[in-house]
C-alpha cells in the first residue's frame, strides 16, 4: 500500500484520476444512500405515490400508443395511464399532498421516431437499456465537446474528467431519473464537435434531432443559424443539414399524427400552468425584485450575449473564439430556460471545461478575474465537498446524514450565475475588452 502511495505521488495525474474517482463515488453513494432515503421517507409521510418515477416513461408509453395502436399521446386518456406507471396510481386534485406534475405528453410528437425501436421491448428493460446508453452518452460528451474547443487531453486526463462528469449531481441525476435532457445535451455536443471538424451537414441534422427539446436547443440553432449565413457560401450545408432534418421530422410527425402541433402547443402551456417553471433566474430573483425581476435580468443577459457574439459570427469553427461563444449560449441557456431542474446544468459541461483550460490567462487578463474564478471553482467543488462529508457522517449517524440532505444543493442556482458570467468575460476580454489595466 505504501509503494502504491508513493508511486501515485510520484504521477500527479494518477492521483487526479483516484480523486475523481472517490469524488464520483460519493456523489453516487449520496444520492442513492442519503438523498433517495429521504425522499422515500417524505413521500410516505406525506402520502404522496412513487411508481417507476422515469421521465422517459412518459415519452416511451406515449410513442408506444401512438406508433402501436393509433392513439393520441396528448389525449386524457394517455395521461392518466402515464401516471399509473410514473406515480403508481392516477392523481387525485383532492389530495393536497399530490404532485402538481401531471406527467403528460409535453414533447414534439416527432420525438417518437427517435423511441421508436424501444417500443416493443417492456419498459422494465427498456430502462435498463437506457441507464447504460445515458452513461455512455455523458462519457461521450466529454470527448466531443474536448474535441469541439480544440483541447487535447491526454488518456488520463480524459478518463479523470469523465469520472467527474458521471459523478456530478446534474449528471447523476438525470441518469437517475432517465431525462432525455441528458441525450439533448449529447446531441448538442455532437453538432458542435461535427460542425468544429467541417461536417457541417451533419452538424445540422444533429441540432435538428436535439430540438426534440426546443427549450434547450433553440438558443444554439438561432446562434448556428446566424453564424452559417453570416458566411453563406461557405456554411450553406450547416443551414441545408438542419433544413431537411427538421422537414423531415415534422412531415413525419404529420403524417403519424396529423394536426399535432396545436396539441403540443396546448400541452406545453398545461405543463407551465401546473407545474409553474421558472428559470434559475427567477428562483434567485423574484423574492427580492418581485415577478417580473428575473424575467428583466433573462432578457438583459440575452442582450449582453448579443453583444458579444456579434462579433464572432464571422469566425471559422476551428477558431478559438467559436469554442468560446458555443459554451456562452449554452450557459445562457441553463440560466433562461423556464426549468431550473439541476439536470439541465449538465449544458454547462463546455464552459467548465473552457474554465479548467483558460482559467490562468483568465485571472490574468480580468480585473477581479481571480476572485470570480475562485467562486466559481468553489461554486462548482461544493457538490462534492458536501457528499464527501456527509458520505463519512453515514457511518457515524445515518440520522446525521439524512438531516444534511440539502447540503450539496446549497450552489445548485449560484453555479449557473457563475459560470455564465465567467464565461461571458472569457470571450468578452478575449476580444481585447475588458482587460486589465497595464498602467
Amino acid at each position: 500500500m505504501r509503494s502504491l502511495f508513493l508511486r501515485l505521488l510520484k504521477r500527479p495525474q494518477l492521483v487526479f484520476l483516484f480523486g475523481a474517482a472517490i469524488l464520483a463515488a460519493s456523489m453516487w453513494f449520496y444520492v442513492d444512500r442519503i438523498l433517495v432515503s429521504h425522499q422515500i421517507a417524505d413521500a410516505v409521510a406525506q402520502g404522496r405515490p412513487r411508481g417507476n418515477l422515469s421521465d422517459l416513461y412518459p415519452r416511451w408509453l406515449g410513442a408506444r400508443e401512438l406508433l402501436m395502436h393509433r392513439r393520441n399521446p396528448y389525449g386524457e386518456d394517455i395521461a392518466a395511464e402515464i401516471q399509473q406507471g410514473y406515480y403508481g396510481r392516477v392523481l387525485d386534485p383532492s389530495r393536497p399532498n399530490d404532485p402538481k406534475d401531471r406527467q403528460g405528453f409535453a414533447y414534439p410528437v416527432y420525438v417518437v421516431f427517435l423511441l421508436a425501436p424501444l417500443i416493443g421491448l417492456p419498459f422494465h428493460v427498456v430502462q435498463i437499456c437506457f441507464y447504460w446508453v445515458l452513461f455512455g452518452l455523458m462519457a461521450a460528451g466529454v470527448w466531443l465537446w474536448l474535441h469541439a474547443l480544440r483541447w487535447n487531453v491526454n488518456a488520463i486526463g480524459i478518463a479523470a474528467v469523465v469520472l467527474l462528469t458521471l459523478g456530478s449531481f446534474p449528471v447523476v441525476q438525470g441518469i437517475k431519473l432517465q431525462q432525455l435532457s441528458l441525450v439533448v445535451a449529447a446531441l448538442l455536443a455532437a453538432a458542435a464537435a461535427s460542425v468544429a471538424s467541417g461536417l457541417l451537414f451533419c452538424g445540422g441534422v444533429l441540432l435538428a434531432l436535439a430540438t426534440i427539446k426546443p427549450q434547450l436547443a433553440w438558443p444554439l440553432v438561432a446562434w448556428l443559424l446566424l453564424w452559417a449565413v453570416s458566411e453563406w457560401r461557405v456554411r450553406r450545408s450547416f443551414v441545408f443539414g438542419f433544413g431537411f432534418a427538421m422537414a423531415l421530422l415534422l412531415a413525419g410527425a404529420e403524417i403519424v399524427l396529423p394536426g399535432w402541433l396545436p396539441m403540443f402547443v396546448a400541452a406545453i402551456r398545461q405543463y407551465h400552468r401546473y407545474t409553474q417553471n421558472q428559470s434559475v433566474l427567477d428562483q434567485l430573483v423574484n423574492w427580492a425584485l418581485g415577478r417580473f425581476g428575473g424575467q428583466i435580468l433573462g432578457w438583459a443577459a440575452v442582450f449582453s450575449c448579443g453583444v458579444v457574439l456579434w462579433p464572432t459570427r464571422r469566425e471559422p469553427a476551428t477558431a478559438a473564439s467559436f469554442g468560446r461563444a458555443t459554451a456562452l449560449v449554452l450557459a445562457l441557456t441553463v440560466l433562461v430556460v423556464p426549468m431550473f431542474a439541476p439536470y439541465n446544468q449538465v449544458l454547462l459541461l463546455p464552459s467548465l471545461l473552457l474554465m479548467a483550460r483558460d482559467g490562468r490567462a483568465l485571472t490574468l487578463r480580468l480585473r477581479g478575474g481571480r476572485v470570480a474564478y475562485m467562486a466559481c471553482a468553489f461554486a462548482l467543488a461544493w457538490q462534492w465537498i458536501a457528499t464527501i462529508g456527509l458520505t463519512a457522517a453515514y457511518w457515524i449517524s445515518p440520522a446525521w446524514a439524512l438531516a444534511g440532505w440539502t447540503l450539496p444543493l446549497l450552489t445548485t442556482f449560484a453555479l449557473p450565475v457563475l459560470v455564465f458570467a465567467l464565461t461571458w468575460m472569457n470571450v468578452w476580454s478575449a476580444q481585447g475588452r475588458f482587460a486589465r489595466s497595464q498602467s
